[in-house]
């Protein structure tokens, strides 16, 4: 191992764009987001930065210590060593880290090094004691993802209530149902708003079943926790609940080394969260556009080169964020297939799609709040919509009327031909229904009127807010 000097000028408190960077070759900036405008800013992006990364390791290796020390398989004041320097990141050069993490393949083999030399030769030997590099990786990766969550689900709540409040302001605003992307038959916004929120909630849900379940990694070389025995553990399951209750995460079975369940939750959890924002962003978008403008957002986006465009880009980006999350989920489940005891390749994959797609959804989350708190709902344009088609948007409730005064075929036969006709002569369904001989006893006006027929909807959106 190669030993890494420590933080410069131009490290974590360094000018702004060098955080971290060490060295002084331009080609080696860091990530500020210049190509990440949906997750740039976002509190999900600085918990998943390398920073932050790096804290979390720190955060590995001492409560290891820590943990040995409970048991008494370390002394206390190297546990008290350890936790003092780890608690101080930017005593680190994240970047030169990470340049000497080519060595080895992974930056804990040059952070041991350097931790080691900052704790001093008493209690060197007392750091990353038993333990492997994926252990610390593996946890530190899990540390990262149940702060990033915790970020999400308050931006998540955030969109809920938003949402809760669109679907009762609007429980009975009626507005086009399209299918196929044609009008289909009335509906609410306060039911699109309520389904909306619903498959959030089921997101939040996901997400908060995975935060509760991610774990700590230990099992040394091969998964055995032989080190441990080598270094006095009678119990190494001990060690492991004590090491996991000291970072908040949950204690394994078993080390998951090539067992990458937790990884693979994640992945599902957070893909379904980016694209159940993608849902909305996906509806948002089709509506505020020119010739429908049944919404708009509540901030302008504007244009390099047309000033008069207000363009939706918070859903932009939270659709393209839903675009994104499946391929990046994809690589997580594809490393599920890993070799051996300890793979070669597959863990190595995970580390930056995971980080992507965390970085995504947490992007995702702040955007989708932002969006849904100033969604301005144009109930005028919704209701002067319903009128387009002359009536023709309340043909399946005629039909179901109609049937038995004429009988099945003739209704169907005559609403297909004043259906044609209404839209070649412009002319109202229920002015060219009115001639009929056996429909004048009708209240044709009414049984057309888009408004009276909703069917369910107050109802469902109802019952769809009383879920929490």
């Amino acid at each position: 191992m190669t030993a890494v000097g420590p933080v410069g000028p131009t490290g974590p408190a360094g000018p702004a764009g060098s955080a971290g960077r060490g060295g002084s070759d331009p080609g080696d900036v860091c990530d500020v987001g210049l190509l990440a405008p949906g997750r740039v800013g976002s509190p999900a992006g600085t918990a998943t930065g390398d920073l932050a990364f790096l804290a979390a390791l720190l955060d590995a290796e001492a409560a290891l210590t820590r943990a040995q020390a409970s048991l008494g398989l370390a002394p206390t004041g190297a546990a008290d060593a350890v936790t003092a320097v780890a608690a101080d990141p930017a005593r680190f050069d994240v970047h030169a880290l990470a340049l000497h993490a080519r060595t080895g393949g992974n930056p804990v083999i040059p952070l041991v090094t350097e931790l080691g030399a900052a704790v001093g030769a008493e209690h060197s030997p007392y750091v990353h004691r038993g333990a492997t590099s994926q252990d610390i990786m593996d946890t530190a990766a899990m540390l990262v993802a149940v702060r990033t969550l915790d970020l999400v689900l308050a931006d998540l709540a955030r969109a809920e209530q938003a949402l809760a409040r669109l679907a009762r302001r609007h429980r009975d605003t009626v507005m086009p149902g399209r299918t196929l992307t044609q009008h289909a038959v009335p509906t609410t916004f306060g039911l699109k708003a309520a389904g909306w929120r619903s498959l959030l909630l089921d997101a939040r849900d996901r997400v908060r079943g995975v935060r509760d379940s991610l774990p700590a990694q230990l099992g040394g070389a091969a998964g055995t926790s032989a080190a441990f025995v080598a270094y006095g553990a009678s119990d190494t399951g001990a060690l492991v609940e004590a090491y996991a209750a000291e970072l908040g995460l949950t204690a394994p079975a078993m080390p998951w080394h090539t067992l990458r369940t937790p990884v693979a939750d994640l992945a599902g959890a957070l893909a379904l969260t980016a694209g159940a924002l993608g849902k909305t962003a996906a509806d948002v978008l089709t509506l505020s556009r020119t010739e429908i403008r049944e919404v708009s957002e509540g901030t302008r986006g504007g244009s390099s080169a047309m000033p008069h465009k207000a363009n939706p880009v918070r859903a932009t980006l939270v659709a393209a964020a839903a675009r994104r999350a499946p391929y990046l989920a994809a690589t997580l489940y594809g490393s599920l297939a890993a070799e051996d005891e300890r793979a070669a390749g597959a863990w190595h994959a995970e580390w930056e799609p995971l980080r992507d797609l965390l970085r995504l959804v947490g992007g995702a989350a702040r955007d989708a709040a932002e969006l849904t708190e100033g969604l301005q709902v144009h109930a005028d344009a919704m209701r002067a919509h319903l009128d387009l088609t002359q009536g023709l948007i309340v043909s399946e409730r005629l039909s179901a009327e109609l049937t038995p005064v004429l009988g099945r075929a003739p209704a169907v036969e005559l609403l297909t031909r004043a259906a044609r006709r209404a839209a070649a002569e412009d002319r109202p369904l229920a002015e060219l229904l009115a001639s009929e001989p056996g429909l004048r006893t009708l209240d044709l006006a009414a049984l057309t009127d888009p408004t009276r027929y909703t069917g369910s909807a107050g109802a469902l959106t109802d019952r769809a807010l009383e879920r929490r």
